[in-house]
């Protein structure tokens, strides 16, 4: 396995680059995983907060859904706390709704879906990233099922697992033939949320094996590839290039949160 190379952000290279996961700061920063160019972007539970977002508020209860992150952000209210980044949020279908589990404001739009079946979605385990309060999880989805008993304040559902307690999907090579952009997330054990977005095509495998071998993640959570897309206010990007269905944004926080 290869090691991970420079770290860089708005301040430059990073000291101690080859030792990861403590240098990570809140935000965005790039690096690179065996040549694999990747943006990892960092909430903390401190500083931030994370929501889900579907589609525009309106008198009927909700319009057709934003499918864009530019579509997002230009109808962004300037009284909205201020995003710090945006990525898609999992899978959805023709129309851009959530095909698994979603909750958004704490309202369930759609079911869990524990059902086996083609593609990425339904190669089990797939997996859960939710969240309330100040306290963030990716759980597979039985686990989920069988121990989340309150409704979170958000929750999308997608799949495949990458990692699942310390250990890669059984289904996943080290690094197999498929390679695409590809966008994951995973929860540190220090509650910090860490999203990794390709900035070329890569495996399955090897973002899973960077979620476990470099950034020590215990459950990471596939969200989606070819579509992966991210909102980085602080560097101006902003990816615009295929249509997406749920979005997924952390925002700075403007109160304390509450004690677990």
């Amino acid at each position: 396995m290869g090691a991970a190379l420079a770290l860089t952000s708005c301040g430059g290279a990073l000291p101690g680059a080859g030792d990861i996961a403590p240098e990570l700061k809140p935000g965005c920063q790039e690096t690179r995983f065996e040549e694999v160019p990747l943006t990892v972007c960092v909430a903390d539970p401190q500083l931030h907060t994370i929501r889900t977002a579907l589609a525009p508020e309106t008198e009927a209860g909700g319009g057709p859904p934003w499918r864009s992150l530019a579509a997002f952000a230009a109808n962004r209210s300037p009284e909205a706390p201020q995003v710090m980044f945006a990525f898609n949020a999992g899978m959805f279908d023709d129309d851009g709704q959530p095909i698994g589990y979603y909750v958004e404001n704490g309202e369930k739009v759609h079911s869990l879906s524990r059902k086996a079946g083609p593609g990425n979605f339904h190669m089990l385990p797939n997996g859960v990233f939710f969240g309330r309060g100040g306290k963030w999880e990716v759980r597979s989805t039985e686990d989920f099922f069988s121990s989340v008993t309150n409704r979170p304040d958000f929750g999308t559902q997608s799949g495949p697992m990458l990692v699942v307690d310390g250990e890669l999907h059984p289904g996943i090579q080290d690094d197999g033939a498929s390679l695409r952009i590809r966008n994951a997330v995973g929860v540190e054990d220090t509650g910090r949320a860490i999203f990794v977005i390709s900035d070329q095509p890569i495996s399955f495998g090897k973002l899973a094996r960077y979620y476990r071998d470099v950034l020590k993640v215990r459950n990471a959570l596939f969200l989606d590839g070819t579509v992966s897309q991210l909102w980085n206010p602080q560097s101006k990007r902003l990816d615009n290039t295929f249509p997406i269905g749920p979005l997924i944004m952390v925002e700075r926080r403007t109160e304390t949160p509450a004690k677990p």
